[in-house]
């Protein structure tokens, strides 16, 4: 394995996934504030599932998301 490339590209994809979850997470909680749905202070409860079927991983991270 060449873990220079190994490494780049992981990251690489963790970018991606942090990048566009928040794009993702923030249009969610505008459009919910917009349609009435949230008011703009809860927390919301957040799980992201990270999954690689090849080598049988899942990777689950829960937590808050607090508005205000």
């Amino acid at each position: 394995m060449n873990e220079d490339l190994f490494n780049e590209s992981l990251r690489r994809f963790l970018k991606k996934v942090g990048i566009t979850s928040q794009r993702e997470i923030e249009k969610a909680v505008r459009d919910g504030i917009a349609s009435g749905r949230l008011k703009g202070h809860e927390k919301l409860q957040a799980k992201m599932v990270l999954t690689l079927g090849t080598v049988g991983l899942t990777h689950e991270v829960s937590d808050e998301i607090e508005l205000g």
